[in-house]
């Protein structure tokens, strides 16, 4: 991993998520290792990005990123106000219009049944979205 003039780091997203969960310490680390372990798991499939240097993961579009705070690693799911939530796991963001979060603080157990529905879920509206328009030439 190298970094850019402006310190930017460059690199296969799954290395940048590596490094940044390395340099995490305690809770926080072991927090976000999992989350991404369990987004794995829901979706095999799902593509690593690294975007506003934070990690992203993406099917057919964003499903979620993950931010890490002092007291919170957050996972906010781009579409999340159109997914059902049955477990109550959406814990943040809950004003927005799109957008809906999850904040894991320490000490937390993750539902990891009900979080890797979302992700499913999330996957699932990614692909039913319809296809772009294609632009008339002429």
């Amino acid at each position: 991993m190298k970094k850019t003039m402006g310190g930017t780091p460059e690199g296969p997203p799954s290395e940048l998520i590596d490094a940044a969960i390395k340099n995490l310490d305690g809770w926080r680390g072991e927090t976000l290792a999992r989350i991404r372990a369990l987004i794995h798991e829901a979706d095999p499939d799902v593509v690593e990005e690294w975007k506003w240097g934070i990690p992203v993961w993406s099917h057919d579009g964003i499903l979620c990123t993950g931010e890490t705070y002092k007291a919170a690693v957050k996972t906010t799911f781009a579409k999340g106000a159109s997914l059902d939530d049955p477990s109550g796991l959406f814990n943040s963001s809950l004003e927005g219009a799109t957008r809906r979060a999850i904040d894991f603080r320490e000490g937390e157990t993750i539902d990891a049944a009900a979080f890797k529905a979302l992700i499913r879920a999330a996957v699932a509206l990614n692909a039913s979205k319809p296809p772009k328009a294609k632009k008339k030439s002429g």
